[in-house]
């Protein structure tokens, strides 16, 4: 198993706690979208959080969207994880160069700039659930941070990280999510709280060559932990030429018209993905028909 979830609980139930480790998913992702390395570590990082916040789900049908739509050059990121460890994201602009913040880091917060994030709900109601926060820094983890807790109530502690080789390329990726459950007793929260604050970076710790389990022990280290199970994480589109096919009749059929004049076939990318689909001249009159 390379990228995988793990779910735990801890303090009798007070917490639960979820770890990824992300680097083929993140790897995948930078290569279908040609990502710079700040835009990696920004897509990185939301693909680890929301595959982590779909592992939360508990329909198996259930979607969850994280969008961010922001003023800084990045313009925006949108991902999308179901309950199945499966996820996939892109870029508003996959390419945008910033020299490194005062840490000597990639400048995730600076690609970003002010904007909002977004969280979509669909699990099968009437109407999808939306929680939305203004960007806190663009780090994306404090703003997740921040989203659970005004938008669900739940205080959480959220680390992401992405660390990038010379080459552009994914070295490490993952990350963490610890929520204290209602009533936890106020000693929980205060140990709790101060070990968040000891603890090395998701980078480091993955550079240590810590698994998700022993991330997790490193934070939960004296609270009881419970591994409950893992899960395969991976980048996972479900795109294919019979949905865009679907997608491509529904437009009118003038705009339909219009393509088959021209004589030429059309070539239509996946957002997600980035695959090319071609569809040449007979097909598009099949699908006129």
């Amino acid at each position: 198993m390379n990228d995988y979830i793990v779910r735990a609980t801890a303090a009798d139930g007070h917490i639960r706690a979820f770890a990824i480790t992300s680097r083929d998913t993140v790897e995948e992702a930078r290569q279908d979208h040609g990502t710079s390395p700040v835009i990696t570590a920004a897509l990185g990082r939301l693909l680890s959080g929301a595959a982590m916040m779909g592992a939360m789900m508990k329909g198996e049908k259930d979607l969850l969207t994280v969008q961010v739509q922001c003023s800084g050059p990045a313009q925006g990121l949108t991902v999308t994880a179901d309950a199945n460890g499966h996820v996939k994201g892109f870029p508003r602009v996959p390419v945008v160069d910033l020299p490194l913040n005062e840490q000597g880091k990639l400048d995730v917060g600076g690609a970003l700039g002010l904007g909002v994030l977004s969280v979509i709900k669909d699990m099968g109601l009437k109407e999808p659930y939306v929680g939305q926060i203004a960007l806190q820094t663009g780090e994306i983890a404090e703003d997740l941070t921040y989203y659970f807790a005004t938008s669900e109530q739940v205080p959480s502690a959220v680390g992401l990280g992405v660390l990038v080789n010379p080459d552009g390329s994914v070295r490490q990726a993952g990350g963490f999510i610890i929520q204290l459950m209602p009533f936890t007793p106020d000693e929980v929260v205060d140990a709790l709280e101060k070990k968040i604050t000891e603890i090395a970076s998701v980078t480091e710790m993955l550079e240590a060559g810590k698994t998700p389990e022993r991330i997790l022990e490193e934070i939960l280290d004296g609270f009881g932990l419970e591994i409950n199970d893992t899960m395969e994480a991976g980048f996972c589109c479900d795109c294919s030429k019979e949905r865009v096919s679907r997608a491509i009749a529904t437009l009118s059929r003038k705009d339909l018209n219009d393509i088959i004049n021209d004589g030429e076939g059309i070539e239509v990318k996946c957002q997600f993905c980035n695959k090319a689909y071609h569809f040449d001249i007979d097909e598009l009159k099949e699908m006129r028909k």
